[in-house]
């Protein structure tokens, strides 16, 4: 058997952990309807960003803050194939992200209808919770979306202290 690099093997689990992702949804989808795969999908992700931050904290040995919140989503972001550019502000940041790959394979598999919907229920409580892993005063916004016909998404996080 031919060994396979670590590019390979994180492209290998990169890509079956989204085709698992779009799979399930489809099946509760054909079972149900859409809407109530939107609602189990939405309370998978009030829990998979716990698990997520936790292991990219622990891995990248970091604790809370906002120095820590955007380190981690920067690292985030990036093992998941995203495209984008992080602009700083005094209690703020602000990530562009310019090509996201949850929004390519909506479109992909021409559901661009769904997009937008799911986008503003996903992403809202995913990166809402991501946030609050590190700092309890992390507000998150979701400015412009992709899935919204936007050139980019915006992912705003501002401390309301």
């Amino acid at each position: 058997m031919a060994a396979l690099s670590d590019k390979q093997v994180a492209e290998y689990f990169r890509r079956s952990y989204q085709a698992v992702d779009g799979l399930w949804f489809m099946k509760v989808e054909e079972k149900y309807d859409f809407d109530t795969a939107l609602q189990i999908d939405k309370e998978v992700w009030k829990v998979m960003p716990k698990i997520q931050a936790r292991m990219i904290k622990s891995m990248l040995k970091i604790d809370t803050g906002e120095a820590a919140l955007r380190k981690s989503l920067e690292t985030k972001l990036a093992l998941e194939g995203f495209k984008f550019k992080v602009e700083q502000g005094e209690n703020w940041f602000r990530i562009r992200v310019s090509d996201c790959p949850w929004h390519n394979l909506i479109v992909k598999s021409g559901r661009e209808k769904f997009a937008g919907k799911v986008g503003t229920t996903i992403c809202g409580v995913e990166y809402s919770t991501w946030a609050s892993e590190f700092d309890k005063n992390m507000q998150f916004r979701l400015s412009a979306q992709k899935c919204e016909g936007s050139e980019h998404c915006i992912l705003e996080f501002r401390n309301k202290r």
